[in-house]
C-alpha cells in the first residue's frame, strides 16, 4: 500500500480547495473511509471522485484544517492521471487516490479509495513524540466536542491536553492554545 499502513492513518485529507484531518483506515490491504455526510470533504468526493492524503508533521495544521479553511494559496494543484487535484504545498508526502462511494447514509459516507499516485517530497525522521500525537486525539475529541459539548469529550480534551503541555514542544503547545481557543 506504500505510503499508508495497516490501522487508521492519520492524514490531511484535501479536495477541490479544502483540506481536513481524517483517518485513512487499511485493513486486508483496503483503504477506506469514514466521512460526515454534508461535510465540504464528503461534498467534494461526491462530486469530483478523488482525495490526497497529505502527510504532514506540523501539529499547528491539523488544528487549524479542522476548524478552518485554508486558503487557496497553501494548494499545489497536481494532474494525476489526466485528472487536477489539489494537495497541500507544505508536505511532507502526499498520495493520490480515486474515491468511490461504497455506502451512503444520512450520517456519514463510507469512501473506498484507490491508489493512483504517492509522492515523497521531503525525506525526513519524524521521532514519536506523544505530545504530536495527543494533539492528534485532542483535534478528533475537539471536533466531537464542538458539536454537542459531551462533558466525557472534554475530559478527553483534559486528559491528552496534559500530556501535550508535559510532552510536546513549540508547535505542539500552539496547536494546543490554538484548539482550546476554538472550543471555548
Amino acid at each position: 500500500m506504500g505510503l499508508l499502513k495497516p490501522g487508521i492513518n492519520e492524514v490531511i485529507a484535501t479536495t477541490e480547495y479544502n483540506a481536513a484531518p481524517m483517518g485513512i483506515i487499511v485493513r486486508e490491504g483496503v483503504a477506506r473511509m469514514v466521512l460526515f455526510s454534508g461535510s465540504h470533504t464528503a461534498n467534494n468526493i461526491e462530486k469530483n471522485g478523488w482525495l490526497v492524503a497529505n502527510f504532514v508533521f506540523d501539529p499547528v495544521l491539523y488544528v487549524r484544517t479542522a476548524f478552518e479553511d485554508l486558503p487557496n494559496e497553501a494548494f499545489a494543484e497536481e494532474t494525476v492521471n489526466g485528472r487536477k487535484m489539489h494537495r497541500l504545498k507544505e508536505t511532507d508526502a502526499w498520495a493520490a487516490f480515486t474515491a468511490t462511494i461504497e455506502k451512503k447514509t444520512d450520517e456519514a459516507l463510507i469512501v473506498s479509495l484507490t491508489l493512483e499516485k504517492e509522492i515523497i517530497e521531503e525525506v525526513s525522521v519524524h521521532p514519536v513524540n506523544r505530545g504530536f500525537n495527543s494533539i492528534i486525539d485532542t483535534t478528533v475529541h475537539a471536533t466531537r466536542y464542538r458539536m454537542n459539548r459531551d462533558p466525557k469529550l472534554k475530559e478527553q480534551i483534559d486528559y491528552h491536553a496534559g500530556i501535550v503541555r508535559k510532552c510536546g514542544g513549540k508547535r505542539e503547545l500552539e496547536a494546543l492554545e490554538l484548539l482550546m481557543h476554538r472550543i471555548s
